[in-house]
């Protein structure tokens, strides 16, 4: 059921994990207090409800604190999933959840590295590319063969990853545009695209505790 109470949102415009929250709570219709951050700048009040102090953080109405992005998204499409994304078309919610925590370690593993190699010593910027490689390549096989990952609509699994693909491509994108995956282009620019991402990529102003509550979603 749709809370009442609105939950309050810590949420950052560019990150995968954030965007990927909203994405859910945008499809189920969960209105939520929305407090845009500035990463430097954590507010006191986010960090004592979730000591990580990484978006998204979900604060229910009873004070529960949801701080992972996928229990973010099981939680909203609990509430509602008009769009069946936990019913993909083709497979199973637990095939997409195994593609998704592949995607969260093996591929993100090696997206860090070349997106930030400076951050790893030792980092080999170019030889994390190419093993990230192995996760588009096969992507760009599922895709080769329906044109989401789990079928003829979009589930969970491209919602989920997505944007993590995004910000691989965003790191270097001339060369990007060259590499031979066309499914998986294809894909990206559709996700690009699509109203749910579009509707959740709004700029705000970062959000100061003498600010109006302001509501999205």
């Amino acid at each position: 059921m749709i809370q009442q109470t609105p939950p309050l949102l810590y949420s950052f415009r560019r990150c995968p994990y954030a965007m990927r929250a909203r994405l859910a709570l945008y499809m189920c219709g969960q209105t939520v207090e929305f407090r845009e951050l500035v990463l430097r700048n954590k507010p006191k009040h986010m960090v004592e409800i979730s000591p990580k102090a990484t978006v998204p953080v979900l604060q229910l109405s009873d004070g529960q604190v949801i701080d992972e992005s996928l229990d973010v998204m099981l939680w909203a499409l609990a509430v509602n999933d008009p769009a069946l994304w936990l019913a993909p078309q083709l497979g199973t919610k637990d095939q997409m959840m195994t593609l998704i925590r592949r995607c969260e370690n093996e591929f993100k593993t090696h997206l860090d590295r070349y997106k930030y190699a400076n951050r790893y010593e030792d980092a080999d910027p170019a030889q994390h590319r190419s093993q990230a490689l192995n996760f588009i390549n096969e992507l760009n096989g599922r895709l080769a063969e329906t044109p989401y990952l789990f079928g003829t609509r979009p589930a969970l699994a491209d919602y989920a990853i997505a944007p993590f693909i995004r910000q691989f491509a965003n790191t270097d994108k001339e060369w990007f545009t060259q590499t031979p995956y066309p499914a998986l282009h294809t894909w990206l620019d559709w996700f690009l695209k699509s109203d749910p991402f579009t509707a959740i990529m709004e700029k705000l102003k970062p959000w100061q505790p003498e600010d109006e509550v302001m509501y999205r979603f």
